[in-house]
């Protein structure tokens, strides 16, 4: 299966930080939030993987195409330019990187990658990271029949809270999730019949129009997901990942 990653938005809501580089590429940890998002499938053995790409794609084709020079130290002879790459451990991954547009919306961008993809397929944004069950995630698609499953998940709250008993304050909590109803998360599993809904079209959007015309038919299912899951929208949401991972608490961290 493959492992679609949307990754050509603007990411306006992080001001200047993304003037220089795309969302996706925001780091977390010294590494691209993007980078996360794909260890999280590798782990669960998913290694082939084809992203959209929009705004600023040659930086994300420019990380790929060096990634095993950021990965490891490496001896240059400089008369003969010969490079050996030293403790080598490059993930194993398949990577498509394919351009579809700097303003196309998110359905759009789907089906432009549609010569590359497989009667099912994983599709997932490109700033959210969750300790979600892959394998229980496609299970569950496999169970129902439909079309597409995407995954529920509870919003985080923009705001810290406090714990108090009896005017006392016990503890304080930073983001926890939010007792709302549930957001489309990403992750999700999709059979190839979803592009019959989509266009190549620029202004073909996902969740507006196609997703709602096929809720309406009953063939989108919701996968729960109670564990955690936040994404990189503001700075704000940044900052405190990357607190997570510094502090050892980064729960989407599923490999060693």
């Amino acid at each position: 299966m493959k492992v679609v990653i949307l990754a050509g938005g603007l990411g306006s809501r992080l001001g200047n930080v993304t003037e220089l580089i795309p969302k996706p590429m925001v780091e977390v940890g010294g590494k691209p939030i993007l980078w996360h998002i794909m260890k999280i499938y590798s782990y669960y053995g998913y290694n082939e993987f084809v992203i959209a790409l929009g705004y600023k794609a040659n930086v994300i084709k420019n990380y790929f195409i060096n990634l095993q020079h950021y990965n490891c130290d490496l001896t240059l002879n400089t008369k003969t330019g010969e490079i050996i790459f030293n403790n080598d451990d490059s993930e194993d991954w398949k990577v498509t990187l394919v351009d579809t547009g700097v303003n196309t919306l998110k359905g759009g961008r789907i089906k432009r990658l549609e010569k590359y993809l497989d009667d099912v397929n994983f599709l997932t944004y490109g700033d959210g990271v969750a300790n979600l069950n892959i394998d229980q995630l496609l299970n569950f698609h496999q169970s129902h029949g439909k079309v597409i499953t995407i995954s529920g998940v509870k919003p985080p709250s923009r705001f810290g809270e406090l714990v108090e008993k009896e005017g006392k304050v016990i503890s304080f909590e930073e983001k926890p999730q939010a007792s709302k109803g549930l957001i489309n998360g990403g992750f999700m599993i999709f059979n190839k019949a979803l592009l019959e809904k989509l266009t190549v079209n620029e202004d073909c959007d996902f969740e507006f129009g196609p997703l709602e015309e096929l809720a309406s038919q009953g063939e989108v299912m919701t996968y729960k997901h109670d564990g955690f899951w936040e994404c990189a929208d503001t700075i704000r949401d940044v900052n405190h990942l990357n607190r997570l991972w510094s502090t050892g608490k980064a729960k989407w961290k599923l490999w060693d």
